[in-house]
């Protein structure tokens, strides 16, 4: 029962996430993908940090700097760049993807391996994702495939390296938030001045857009993903990423006056049993001794020529 809240709860994060584009395109002004990425980072981390008054110490500070730049820095302006430049929901369908990108690094990086039948499970969710959002057909921009590529595996990196290293003695997920959304709005802050030029004048309903992207799309809704990370395994928080998408499918059909065909309806179900398998499926397991010496030996024999 408690496990099943804490799904739940994580789960909140991607279906905000699922409202960006719809909030983006209807409140906020056009063409200015890095000022919402800096809207959505450092106003949420600043207030946050305000409310926790905690400071990174030591290793934390490279640490909450890395974890920052994977998750929100290098993730949101690669996310936009894909957006604009890829057709239809082709981004969509690449992020899709990050499941499986999490099982592999969590082999590297965790030493777990992962489940045949979780593999199966992620590409199953990337085939439902990509009935829901891909459009038609036209020429792929190879910039625009290359953002979304890294776009996603930052994401990846930074939620397995977000539970390899977990947070600092007497430090709750809420500072941990603080200090990636700060670390993050930071390094995108310049990218953003000199690209976009100064931030553009907001109405009552541009600023009421911002204020939702940073408090609830971004602030909590990153508290309760790093909160997740913390309780879950990666590749189970992997595996609710395929949420936001379909959220923005149905968002867009309820308020957006867009419609479902029956393929894309298929693809909803596809892709949300695919979530569900990837909570309540086999979890990934520790390499075996004889597995980790084999991996081991590997290494030394690959690494060897290198060090003489």
């Amino acid at each position: 029962m408690r496990r099943s809240v804490t799904v739940l709860l994580t789960a909140l994060a991607p279906v905000s996430w699922g409202t960006t584009y719809a909030v983006t395109t209807e409140f906020l002004p056009p063409g200015r993908p890095l000022f919402t990425a800096l809207l959505r980072a450092l106003p949420a981390g600043l207030v946050l940090l305000a409310l926790t008054r905690k400071l990174p110490r030591g290793g934390w500070w490279w640490r909450a700097a890395a974890l920052g730049a994977l998750n929100i820095g290098v993730f949101f302006p690669l996310l936009f760049v894909s957006a604009y430049r890829l057709p239809g929901g082709m981004a969509a369908v690449v992020g899709s993807v990050q499941p499986l990108f999490v099982l592999g690094l969590s082999a590297l990086l965790l030493g777990q391996r992962p489940a045949p039948r979780s593999l199966v499970t992620g590409v199953v969710a990337a085939l439902g994702v990509s009935l829901v959002v891909l459009e038609g057909t036209g020429t792929l921009d190879a910039v625009g495939v290359l953002a979304a590529v890294a776009a996603t595996a930052s994401m990846a990196a930074g939620t397995v390296l977000t539970k390899r290293w977990g947070r600092p003695d007497g430090v709750g997920p809420l500072a941990l938030t603080a200090w990636q959304l700060t670390a993050g709005g930071l390094l995108i802050a310049p990218v953003a001045f000199l690209a976009e030029g100064a931030p553009p004048a907001l109405d009552g309903r541009a600023a009421g857009g911002c204020a939702y992207l940073a408090l609830a799309n971004t602030a909590v809704a990153y508290w309760l993903w790093f909160r997740g990370i913390g309780r879950l395994s990666a590749p189970q928080v992997a595996f609710l990423g395929p949420l936001s998408p379909l959220t923005a499918a149905v968002v867009g059909w309820a308020a957006l006056g867009q419609t479902l065909t029956p393929v894309q309806l298929s693809g909803m179900a596809l892709a949300f049993g695919a979530t569900l398998a990837g909570q309540y499926g086999s979890r990934p397991r520790p390499f075996s001794s004889a597995e980790k010496n084999s991996r081991k030996l590997s290494m030394d024999l690959t690494e060897g020529p290198l060090r003489r």
